[in-house]
């Protein structure tokens, strides 16, 4: 596969999937998502593969959510979602989220869609979207809550606050906060420990919780908040957000 926003490497069983756009905080444009939704459709399919980690390039940014000077249609990304992970429900192998940096938006939400997560000290969480009239649409409304305490959860979503790595850690966001020297040694100790198990008793077990979450009713909420936020994406408030963001400049809101 011809790489252009990523790049991969095998190690053993273990794939590691880095983003590879620094010069944008890593965030991803649409060619971005679909290469990652490819890949991560190779990693599901690969019976020689048994772990995936995803991190990101350089120390500044894990991923910075979706570039917001690309199209932003949420239907136009892969099916699978957000960085090919957000609506892959039916992924049976784990994936480790190797968090070198700053996660914003889709950053947490790729998060919010691995097994596990690793992050270096200097690392922050945070969803900006309400400030540029958007929504946390791709996992961050539905699986945020489940991941740390309700009200901490509305605090971040609604006056889109960050938070620190420390407090990451304490909220159970984040399995380890480590140096940056160390992250993707602990993220491959996290691997093989996946590794060591039976692949069909690690795949069952994931896919029987995510099937309990599911239940629960977080892939049906996906489908409802499809159509739920749709106005919103088409709405006058969501297009200024846009507009004012590019031109660094304070938004008018209309309430429309």
């Amino acid at each position: 596969m011809n790489l252009k926003f990523t790049a991969c490497e095998k190690r053993g069983p273990v794939l590691i999937v880095m983003i590879d756009r620094p010069d944008a905080r890593n965030a991803l444009n649409l060619e971005a998502h679909h290469e990652l939704g490819r890949i991560f459709d190779d990693f599901d399919e690969d019976p020689s593969l048994r772990v995936a980690i995803i991190t990101g390039r350089g120390s500044k940014a894990f991923c910075a959510g979706s570039d917001i000077k690309d199209d932003l249609d949420p239907d136009k990304k892969p099916a699978s979602g957000f960085a090919g992970l957000s609506r892959r429900f039916d992924l049976r192998k784990p994936v480790i989220a190797a968090v070198n940096g700053s996660a914003l938006g889709g950053g947490v939400e790729i998060l919010l869609a691995c097994d596990l997560a690793v992050a270096v000290e200097s690392a922050r969480f945070g969803f900006p979207e309400p400030r540029v009239g958007l929504a946390a649409i791709e996992g961050g409304l539905q699986r945020l809550a489940q991941h740390i305490p309700f009200k901490f959860a509305m605090q971040m979503l609604l006056t889109c606050e960050t938070i620190d790595a420390a407090t990451a850690l304490r909220f159970g966001l984040v399995n380890e906060v480590v140096r940056e020297d160390a992250l993707l040694e602990t993220a491959l100790r996290y691997a093989s420990a996946l590794v060591a198990g039976a692949p069909l008793a690690i795949e069952t077990t994931k896919a029987v919780v995510m099937q309990g979450l599911a239940e629960a009713g977080v892939t049906k909420a996906s489908v409802w908040q499809h159509q739920a936020v749709s106005e919103l994406w088409a709405s006058a408030d969501a297009a200024e957000g846009v507009t004012a963001f590019a031109a660094r400049r304070q938004p008018v809101w209309k309430g429309k």
